[in-house]
């Protein structure tokens, strides 16, 4: 992804930087505990490991209160929550360098803009005294005309 904007200072540009795997596996795991997928999918995990405990179906390996479910969601938050800060750590350097250039965009703009004004400004100047030059012209004419009318 890029964007730009041409001017006498170089292009302006926002790219996306080559991801480590480190970065690609922490914005994976983020996105995918971040879904609703996910939850549908580790509530039901967790009901029937539940079910499966309580009720006299299977052997139980986990009875309550559930201990070794304690422990593989213990396990599962210690992981999760360091992929998660690393994936919004790097979010986080990715807007701030998108807030950056906008701020030179926005920045070089006004620069522009206060230019085209200061143009403009010097554009009306020259027309106000083209346009008084003409109205002196005009009413000299017509002095000279009402004096030889008189004559």
């Amino acid at each position: 992804m890029r964007r730009g904007l041409r001017g006498g200072d170089g292009d302006l540009e926002l790219s996306t930087p080559k991801l480590t795997l480190g970065q690609k596996v922490a914005d994976r795991v983020a996105a995918t505990m971040g879904s609703w997928n996910f939850i549908i999918a580790q509530s039901a995990i967790l009901a029937v490991w539940i079910v499966l405990n309580v009720t006299a179906f299977v052997q139980k390996w986990d009875p309550y209160p559930f201990i070794l479910l304690n422990l593989a969601l213990s396990f599962q938050a210690a992981y999760a929550a360091p992929f998660i800060m690393m994936s919004q750590n790097r979010q986080q350097d990715i807007d701030r360098q998108s807030a950056e250039n906008d701020h030179r965009i926005n920045i070089k703009a006004e620069l522009e803009i206060e230019l085209l004004h200061q143009k403009i400004d010097q554009l009306r100047e020259k027309e106000v005294l083209y346009l008084t030059r003409a109205i002196g012209d005009l009413t000299r004419l017509l002095l000279e005309k009402n004096g030889e009318a008189c004559d």
